[in-house]
């Protein structure tokens, strides 16, 4: 996208649509690119006609081309953020942590105790460092997210148009995920389907709780037994559905919890299990499969288990 300099005070501008923002919606567009602006006031100019896409009115859910010229009137934006403070370890992290990539996306193995995104609390995220170490790659975004303390498979789309492929794939279920779960008790057998529906609160707090609720939505998990130890088992947790929280909350229904979930686990046996080392919720997206959103070929990504919850896991008595 062609992108005037903006002066100080608000003027006409004309923008050239490029690749990176070909088939977005308009309204979703001038969002992204007014900072600060109201969307009342975004979506009030684009219904009067003031915003023009090649000097014709169009719709908010006009799907942007590569090469249209966007008119956007006078209006004043908020002041440019100063850049988020990436902490070190983090830029470390994604520097060493590159399981793949091409011209289309990157699949990152994401360090435990980091969060996707900033927010919350939280200047800045893995998507926001990643856009620092690379600034020539402008449309940089998540195709899916994984809890702060989760490690593992992360895919990061480079295109608006490889983006949106992958959310078609995660919305129809088309994604294989795979995940390594230590969970607290036993499993009463080598493998377990959890079916069972899962509501999603916001508390008071504003922190999200899901609960197994039969007004929530269906959700799916498939667990299956590879290790069992004296007080724990290490698991395959394969979820069909993507619901937040959903491997913790099903975890939690068997009876068995993941190790050192403090949102979902058990606090006696996660102080027991601190004891041992445990520092961190025990979920690793170990592998990823899906169609190459480019080319369609069959893509299969693994991500090895941290050290730190191997050599754990190699001194766990049976």
């Amino acid at each position: 996208m062609n992108i005037q300099s903006r002066p100080d005070k608000p003027a006409v501008q004309w923008l050239e649509i490029e690749e990176a923002n070909h088939e977005q919606r308009l309204d979703n567009f001038l969002i992204a690119y007014l900072k600060g602006v109201p969307k009342t006031r975004i979506y009030r100019i684009i219904r009067k006609g003031e915003v023009r896409v090649n000097k014709g009115r169009v719709d908010a859910g006009y799907k942007l081309r590569n090469g249209d010229v966007v008119r956007i009137p006078p209006v004043r934006t908020a002041e440019p953020a100063a850049p988020a403070i990436i902490p070190p370890s983090l830029k470390h992290s994604l520097e060493h942590h590159i399981l793949y990539e091409d011209e289309g996306f990157i699949v990152l193995n994401k360090p435990s105790g980091y969060p996707v995104h900033g927010g919350s609390g939280v200047d800045a995220g893995v998507i926001e460092a990643l856009r620092q170490l690379r600034p020539l790659e402008k449309s940089l975004e998540l195709a899916h997210r994984l809890d702060k303390e989760t490690s593992g498979c992360l895919v990061i789309a480079k295109k608006r148009g490889v983006l949106k492929t992958l959310h078609e794939q995660f919305r129809e279920d088309q994604i294989q995920k795979t995940y390594l779960a230590l969970l607290s008790g036993q499993l009463k057998q080598k493998t377990q389907i959890v079916n069972v529906p899962l509501l999603k609160n916001i508390l008071q707090s504003g922190e999200r709780m899901v609960v197994v609720n039969p007004a929530g939505k269906t959700a799916e998990t498939l667990f299956t037994r590879l290790r069992a130890f004296r007080d724990c088992v290490l698991a395959q947790a394969e979820p069909k559905t993507g619901r937040t929280h959903q491997i913790r909350v099903h975890a939690a229904w068997l009876g068995a919890p993941i190790v050192g979930d403090e949102r979902y686990g058990q606090a006696e046996a996660n102080k027991l299990f601190r004891q041992r080392g445990y520092k961190r919720l025990f979920l690793h997206a170990a592998r990823l499969r899906f169609r190459h959103p480019l080319t369609g070929a069959a893509m299969d990504f693994n991500a090895p288990l941290p050290d730190e919850l191997q050599r754990l896991l190699d001194h766990e008595p049976a």
